[in-house]
């Protein structure tokens, strides 16, 4: 029975899993199994201590509550990470976006000034050659 470890130690009263130790009023006391928190008549969340001393409820459900939010928050970014990427390989599989355009349109421009170019440089050469017999 937890109720033999009133007024001792909390450590005393914890070393039993089913007892809650109530700081405040240095009780303790079989853990309300059908409740996940002790009632607040029962003793207050910030004086409630179950499994080890140093962890009031309070602080414990604040904690959990920001490595929740965190885990939530995090997993969010993920999710959009993953829809961003998916989004742009489909882009890709689709033809490309703007950019992939536009510089398939400036490799097109380059290409065929290249071409002008060849073409202008060889009648030149064909010019030289015709003028000094050598074709």
């Amino acid at each position: 029975d937890c109720r033999q470890y009133t007024n001792r130690s909390c450590e005393e009263c914890l070393k039993n899993v089913t007892c809650l130790w109530c700081a405040s009023s240095r009780t303790c006391m079989e853990y309300p199994v059908r409740r996940i928190l002790p009632p607040a008549d029962l003793c207050e969340l910030r004086s409630a201590r179950w499994g080890v001393c140093w962890v009031n409820f309070e602080a414990l459900i604040i904690a959990m509550s920001v490595v929740g939010g965190a885990l939530l928050i995090m997993l969010g970014v993920c999710c959009c990470c993953c829809c961003c990427k998916k989004k742009n390989k489909k882009q890709v599989l689709l033809g490309g976006d703007k950019d992939d355009e536009r510089a398939a349109r400036e490799r097109e421009k380059r290409r065929v000034r290249q071409e002008e170019r060849r073409a202008e440089m060889k009648s030149r050469h064909d010019e030289i050659r015709r003028k000094y017999g050598t074709v």
